[in-house]
């Protein structure tokens, strides 16, 4: 195999709790989005973009759908003979023990081998669970012309929010002079993405010496990165501008979606020079019908629209019949909305049904869920409180 100058590692063995039961059978990268993504299409389209063609895959939680998603790679034409789509889930790495990945570092651990084969210079490493755009290219460029040893890609966060993030605090030069894990008083509203760059004979070293720590969590945040400006590596911040979202809840999950519905939506789906791909369906486009209206909305292939939608994102074979109204809302594959049911501020999970004038609505920040192959009757006490649990 040819030498690849930087190797990307896509931590996606994420279980996603917090999105209850959209991750229940699922890891958390592969929860569908955009009316006919997934998360991690997004990680994977920006190495495609960027020129990165070897990629690893670790996979843990629930990784049956999305070790079958994602293939060899063609679809984000990440299949070449130089280099591929590698899934890495933990494995046996002896006679008589398996381990899981036991934190973000301790994964790729577990994959040194895997670095010594490809060998390269730099070690990308990523997650397989946000939604954004990025061109890796220029952080590698940056990491490069700061000599930096580790580069951490970064951006300004509310301060109000900023305990939710890795924190830090660099020079004027971008250089980190401290970095804190989810700090409960935070210094700095300079906050990690979660995006990585090493040199990989320093990864190495660090990893290792990790490793034989009994103190430590194995993690990137809470302990390479802070032991690594301890020691006075070169770690520097490279500071993205543009759109990031972490959508690891249900609102935030929802917001991205909506983030899509403008004419000039901050995350284009459009630009031809940074496509999005994704597994795409072999299903005919959608149908509007006569008493339809498809209203700054998106719908995927083999939608039959013959109520109305308004401000949702539909994806693909779902069924809206006619009299039912959909409105800020995401409805996933194969649900069907029967005749003059309404469904406003939600989101329905894959197969569900909502019976003829069942009524589903979310209220303020509270977003109606449903999991996958969920039936709604028409609306009574039982069925309200029900919804409200997101089953």
């Amino acid at each position: 195999m040819r030498q690849s100058e930087c190797l990307a590692m896509i931590l996606a063995g994420g279980k996603g709790s917090r999105l209850g039961v959209l991750t229940k059978n699922v890891a958390k990268p592969a929860v569908l989005f955009g009316g006919k993504y997934r998360i991690i299409d997004f990680t994977l389209s920006n190495c495609r973009n960027s020129g990165i063609d070897t990629v690893g895959i670790l996979t843990q939680y629930q990784p049956l759908e999305l070790n079958w998603y994602i293939g060899n790679g063609s679809s984000w034409d990440l299949d070449s003979e130089h280099g591929g789509t590698f899934v890495l889930p933990p494995y046996m790495n002896d006679m008589d023990s398996s381990n899981w990945y036991q934190g973000t570092a301790d994964a790729i651990y577990q994959n040194l081998n895997f670095l010594d084969l490809i060998d390269p210079p730099y070690v990308l490493v990523l997650s397989g669970d946000h939604i954004y755009r990025m061109d890796y290219g220029a952080m590698l460029a940056f990491h490069k012309k700061h000599r930096a040893q580790a580069t951490v890609s970064t951006l300004r966060v509310p301060l109000a929010e900023a305990s939710r993030f890795g924190i830090m605090n660099a020079d004027a030069e971008y250089r980190i002079t401290e970095f804190e894990e989810k700090p409960s008083h935070p210094k700095s509203d300079l906050a990690s993405m979660g995006i990585y760059i090493f040199d990989t004979a320093v990864l190495r070293r660090y990893l290792v010496e990790d490793a034989a720590r009994t103190d430590s969590e194995h993690d990137f945040g809470k302990n390479i990165l802070p032991r690594m400006i301890a020691d006075n590596v070169p770690v520097y911040a490279y500071p993205f501008e543009g759109y990031w979202k972490d959508v690891g809840t249900f609102e935030s999950l929802w917001q991205a979606n909506m983030d899509l519905l403008s004419d000039t939506p901050p995350l284009s789906l459009n630009d031809p020079d940074w496509r999005i791909y994704s597994g795409n369906q072999s299903l005919p486009p959608h149908y509007v019908g006569p008493e339809g209206s498809l209203v700054s909305s998106l719908a995927g292939e083999g939608a039959v629209i013959q109520g109305r939608v308004e401000h949702s994102v539909i994806f693909y074979d779902v069924t809206v019949e006619a009299g039912a109204t959909v409105t800020d809302s995401v409805v996933m594959p194969g649900t069907v909305i029967e005749a003059g049911a309404t469904v406003e501020h939600a989101i329905l999970g894959e197969r569900c049904r909502v019976r003829a004038g069942a009524v589903v609505r979310g209220t303020g920040c509270a977003i109606k869920v449903y999991g996958n192959d969920a039936v709604v009757l028409p609306a009574d006490a039982a069925d309200s409180a029900a919804a409200d649990k997101g089953v």
